[in-house]
């Protein structure tokens, strides 16, 4: 796993850091609270049966559950069959997919009081595509476990694929309505935010970009009509949930590809989004184009989270290589973001935020049981922590 080098995003002690860390102050989205600044990012785990969690889900969430982060936002949950990315991918779009969901937020309640999201998405033209440790691969329609995808426009993901079907105007409405039958579904679960996928070259993030958008009705062409069916979508979504849940985006920032989907459409998306009533943003990038060139260093997408957040206002995340604890600090206390997304770091190491909070001098929740790891030097790690021997 890449790590940091900079010896500026060293790591303190707790006693090096006398001021309180603002990565542990609360963060409130719409009537939501969280306890700190630290969410585990939804990362996908292609462990599912016909849309369906299981025990490994059970086992995965449950450690990210009793992580100390402010909140857990479960993997990318394709909306219909037709939008997942690979056929095992989880879903929310039958009954089994819930009951099997309901199944897993009852196990993650009676083990945390960690606020719970989760992030409902369409795959679009990188639908029925090989399992990551298959290669990842488009699928062909024609071939076992393959099926037509759908998009704006009829271009293909990747040279030599099978181009997607163009979305017709009633397969718009069909889409739309699966996000909304989506959102109420996990609403009627108890989960406590929605998260839309409009990132990573996905359904949505295919309307803004135009290297993936050359329809040539009212969704095609201008980037007013780019942005009108992903603000429609949230639109649908935002009216769908009681106001006090709130519902915000995970967008990628750039295609880091030339003509495509860069920052200031991404502020105009923003825009738009926050006049809808958007509790927040979380910025990504890339992800829609196989020319794309992304220059990965620590924090590489920080700087579109902090250009977002002073041109709206909105409440940001930030993203992508934020893997040192002081690194993290530096983004929210210098108001970078308003949060930082932690997600190949979380599966690296599930206590994440927990070596965080003893080397910035804060506190998070812990499971009583664990309560006797704490190490003697960051004797108040965990809050109400006291452990007798005998």
């Amino acid at each position: 796993m890449q790590r940091t080098t900079d010896p500026s995003l060293a790591t303190p002690s707790a006693a090096s850091n006398p001021t309180p860390s603002q990565l542990f102050q609360p963060l409130t989205l719409s009537q939501l609270t969280l306890p700190n600044r630290i969410v585990i990012a939804p990362m996908c785990q292609y462990s599912a049966q016909e849309g369906n969690a299981n025990d490994w889900h059970l086992m995965h969430y449950g450690s990210l559950a009793v992580s100390g982060a402010g909140m857990l936002v479960l993997e990318a949950t394709a909306v219909s069959a037709v939008g997942r990315i690979t056929d095992a991918d989880l879903g929310i779009y039958s009954a089994d997919n819930q009951q099997a969901l309901a199944r897993l937020m009852g196990s993650l309640r009676k083990l945390s009081d960690i606020p719970v999201a989760i992030q409902l998405a369409h795959a679009g033209r990188k639908a029925s595509s090989h399992l990551p440790w298959e290669g990842a691969a488009q699928i062909a329609p024609d071939a076992p476990r393959g099926w037509v995808a759908q998009a704006p426009s009829a271009i293909a993901h990747g040279a030599g694929e099978v181009p997607p079907a163009e979305m017709t105007p009633a397969e718009l409405a069909e889409v739309k309505d699966a996000f909304v039958a989506a959102a109420k579904a996990a609403d009627a679960l108890g989960i406590d935010g929605i998260e839309i996928h409009m990132a990573h070259g996905y359904l949505l993030h295919e309307f803004l970009s135009p290297l993936s958008n050359t329809r040539s009705d009212a969704y095609g062409g201008s980037l007013e009509n780019r942005l009108r069916y992903p603000l429609e979508v949230f639109a649908a979504v935002r009216a769908a949930v009681p106001a006090a849940k709130p519902v915000w985006v995970r967008i990628s920032a750039s295609d880091w590809a030339p003509g495509g989907w860069d920052i200031d459409g991404s502020i105009a998306l923003a825009q738009g989004l926050k006049a809808l009533g958007c509790s927040a943003i979380h910025v990504s990038s890339g992800g829609l184009s196989t020319a794309q060139q992304i220059p990965v260093q620590p924090g590489y997408q920080v700087g579109f989270a902090e250009a977002i957040k002073q041109a709206t206002g909105l409440t940001t995340m930030a993203v992508g290589l934020v893997t040192e604890p002081a690194q993290a600090e530096h983004i929210v206390a210098s108001g970078q973001a308003d949060a930082v997304a932690i997600g190949r770091a979380a599966l690296y190491d599930p206590r994440w935020p927990w070596h965080a909070a003893a080397s910035l001098g804060a506190q998070v929740d812990a499971p009583r049981q664990y309560w006797r790891s704490q190490p003697r030097e960051f004797s108040k790690l965990f809050r109400g922590a006291a452990v007798g021997v005998r």
